[in-house]
């Protein structure tokens, strides 16, 4: 909210695309700061109580919600100020949807336009984990069900390959990380929270 709270003045009435939205929980704060919301899920019940929310929440129909897949966005392409990607693309089950859900990220983004992140860090597993077969960043060993666990460099460069460069403004934060010798026995994942910058070729 912060960051956003930042940006907001740069970009009066500009446009939000919340992906992965859930019970909008960070859209609907985002819609009362002025910006226009788009949401996105792939859960009825999430959207029907984004919508419950956004009624009780003073947006001022600033908010709205879609049923749609990370990799396929039902939203135009460069007309996207701020893109929020909080606890998705970890949900990707292998490195293609994951650089598919980046790409359709970058597509309807606009240059220039500011991508905040937060994801899983492979420190969130044990150094000797290994990886669905066929895959770099794609491990089982969390839940049970493929999710994508990335490092520093693969998180920026995954993203760096769709135009995204790291805005130095906010520090790339590592949160939970167990400190070194520490056994990890479980517990919530390790996550990396960064804010990008898109800068396509050319422009």
């Amino acid at each position: 909210m912060a960051y956003a709270g930042r940006l907001a003045g740069g970009h009066p009435g500009g446009r939000v695309l919340d992906i992965g939205c859930g019970a909008g929980r960070n859209a609907v704060p985002l819609a009362r700061l002025g910006w226009r919301v788009l949401g996105t899920d792939l859960s009825t019940p999430m959207a029907v109580a984004a919508h419950a929310r956004a009624a009780q929440g003073r947006t001022q129909g600033r908010f709205d919600v879609a049923l749609a897949q990370m990799q396929a966005l039902p939203v135009r392409s460069d007309s996207i100020d701020l893109v929020l990607a909080h606890g998705i693309w970890n949900l990707a089950t292998s490195g293609a949807q994951f650089r598919a859900g980046v790409r359709e990220a970058a597509r309807v983004a606009r240059p220039g336009a500011a991508l905040f992140v937060f994801t899983f860090s492979r420190h969130t597993l044990a150094d000797d984990a290994e990886p669905v077969a066929g895959e770099s960043f794609v491990f089982t060993q969390f839940s049970g069900r493929p999710q994508c666990f990335l490092t520093e460099g693969e998180l920026i460069g995954e993203l760096a390959d769709a135009g995204f460069a790291l805005d130095p403004s906010v520090p790339l934060t590592e949160y939970n990380r167990p400190t070194a010798g520490m056994l990890r026995t479980g517990g919530g994942p390790v996550i990396y929270e960064a804010a990008f910058r898109y800068r396509p070729a050319g422009v």
